[in-house]
């Protein structure tokens, strides 16, 4: 097994508990140390009382009406998070959520569903600069 992300701190923010537990399972096989914050209320406080990780990945569309475009301005509004790589992660159209995505300063975007074989390559790239926008086999943009 490639240890594609080992010894990376990840921050997952996603409110489905299956694709979570399938996020983490695949992040982990990888080598990730994976933290994670359901809902996306406590997201900022969270990232403020811990070590800012080398990736954060956001879901798009959360519950009670709190979206990961809203939480990328928290995030990026606290200086030790300025540069660190935050991939968004959804089933929103590709072709809406792209441009919003590099519009709002995300890193990159992975479709869901995620492609298990790619997932830790996609987000390994994303933290080494690649430009990943991937729109899955569901999507052409």
């Amino acid at each position: 097994m490639d240890m594609l992300l080992q010894g990376k701190n990840l921050f997952l923010v996603e409110d489905n508990l299956q694709n979570r537990v399938i996020f983490q399972m695949c992040l982990i096989r990888h080598g990730a140390v994976i933290e994670f914050e359901r809902w996306g209320r406590d997201t900022h406080s969270r990232l403020k009382r811990m070590n800012p990780p080398d990736a954060i990945i956001l879901d798009l569309m959360l519950a009670d009406g709190v979206s990961g475009f809203d939480l990328i301005d928290e995030i990026r509004g606290l200086p030790a998070y300025k540069t660190t790589p935050i991939v968004a992660v959804s089933a929103m159209d590709p072709a809406i959520a792209i441009p919003k995505a590099r519009t709002k300063g995300f890193s990159g975007f992975i479709a869901k569903p995620i492609d298990d074989r790619l997932f830790a390559l996609q987000i390994a790239q994303i933290m080494s600069g690649e430009s990943v926008w991937y729109t899955g086999e569901r999507f052409l943009l």
